[in-house]
């Protein structure tokens, strides 16, 4: 039998309601940026001469490259302090996207929109913000805090979908990335109220990075979340990026598409706060298998009615809903299993599989798209996957794992 291990949440040097503000803000930012690329895929195929695969593809890398760097960010973020981690990430992430600005080919644009984007996104993520909420908010309010996070992050795409539309059709799409970089910038002030890293509770083992991931990965619910969040990372980044320009083939204007992925983001706002709440009251894993099967659903619908600008708004209000709703219960099942000391690491391998997903939902759909001239098949799949996911988060067991971080005795 697991023994658990009460541990009191670390002390913030500032008030706890300046911690959170902040953490939120950078994660607005930071999300909100990266929701915006979607806007970008006509306007800048169009002017460079590449094909939806090429673009496609250099969004693949980047949230490959950001479910990568995600695990080490996080676990570097414990044991340092994430206030430096979020600010050089900041910098990293506005230096990726103004090298997007001036990236002349699909190569380079791989490297600057892919690599260095990419890694600015994962070293200033809103995982990071959480695993810094985890240290400092006590066990009892932990999922609803993270369900702030996320619906701060969801406001963040709220506000910059139709900003960065403004900003394309105000100063072209490379100044428009150029603006957003120095937008990235506020988060090395704000970065410093989240600084502190975990530290070990009483009678728990200061582990090596690889040992502790050893170790949790021989819990079997953990395995399940790790595998069924990789659905998650499809469905949203393939709608985040391929939407906006699947409703121009449909007929309808550039600025439904923005409209549409601000919807999205507005809804997320009160399916992250409901998620957040629930998961407070309810079984996690029963409400993330809710989740992954209502997508498949709203899916299901949306491919089946004629599309027009309600049906869009309609189905990105539904989406909102189910958008990152996952993530307050999936961040919150890793600190019940395994306590706040090792959430940025242990998050951070259940968000490479979110990423791995995010690459192969963006990858196919220019594949497709360049194949078939259609995005359906990819649609279809979304449908499975989130039938599949649903049925792997049932058998999860919600309980603490959190012994095999005791000392020897």
């Amino acid at each position: 039998m697991s023994t658990v291990i009460a541990t009191a949440p670390a002390r913030p040097a500032i008030p706890l309601p300046l911690v959170i503000v902040a953490g939120c803000i950078i994660a607005a930012i930071g999300f909100g940026a990266r929701g915006s690329f979607g806007l970008f895929t006509l306007p800048v195929t169009e002017d460079l001469g590449l094909t939806r695969e090429q673009w496609g593809m250099a969004m693949a890398v980047q949230n490959l490259v950001w479910g990568i760097a995600q695990p080490f960010a996080g676990g570097i973020a414990d044991r340092y302090g994430s206030a430096r981690v979020l600010a050089f990430g900041a910098l990293v992430y506005a230096a990726g996207l103004v090298g997007m600005a001036f990236s002349p080919d699909a190569l380079t644009m791989t490297l600057t929109a892919g690599v260095v984007t990419g890694t600015g996104i994962a070293i200033a993520s809103f995982g990071v913000v959480m695993a810094a909420f985890g240290r400092v908010v006590p066990a009892e309010k932990r999922s609803f805090v993270f369900g702030i996070a996320t619906a701060a992050s969801s406001a963040g795409q709220f506000i910059f979908a139709p900003l960065g539309q403004g900003f394309i059709s105000a100063f072209g799409w490379q100044m428009a990335l150029v603006w957003i970089a120095m937008i990235m910038l506020l988060m090395v002030p704000l970065s410093l109220a989240l600084r502190g890293r975990a530290e070990p509770g009483p009678g728990q083992a200061d582990l090596p990075f690889m040992q502790a991931l050893s170790h949790a990965w021989g819990f079997g619910s953990y395995r399940l979340l790790v595998a069924g969040f990789f659905v998650c990372g499809f469905h949203l980044a393939f709608i985040n990026v391929h939407m906006p320009a699947y409703l121009v083939q449909c007929g309808l204007s550039p600025e439904v598409g923005s409209w549409t992925i601000a919807v999205i983001g507005l809804f997320n706002i009160l399916g992250s706060l409901l998620s957040g709440w629930l998961g407070n009251r309810l079984p996690k894993q029963m409400l993330l298998a809710s989740i992954y099967f209502l997508r498949a659903l709203a899916i299901a619908a949306f491919l089946l009615i004629p599309v027009s600008e309600v049906t869009a708004y309609i189905f990105a209000a539904a989406m909102g809903l189910l958008w990152l709703s996952t993530v307050p219960l999936t961040a919150g099942l890793v600190t019940l299993f395994f306590g706040p000391r090792y959430m940025g690491m242990l998050y951070g391998i259940a968000f490479l599989s979110h990423q791995v997903g995010s690459f192969a939902g963006v990858w196919l759909g220019g594949v497709v798209y360049d194949q078939t001239g259609a995005y359906d098949l990819v649609w279809y799949l979304g449908i499975l996957l989130g039938l599949a996911s649903a049925a792997v988060h049932i058998p999860i067991n919600e309980r603490s794992h959190s012994g095999f971080m005791l000392k020897p005795a």
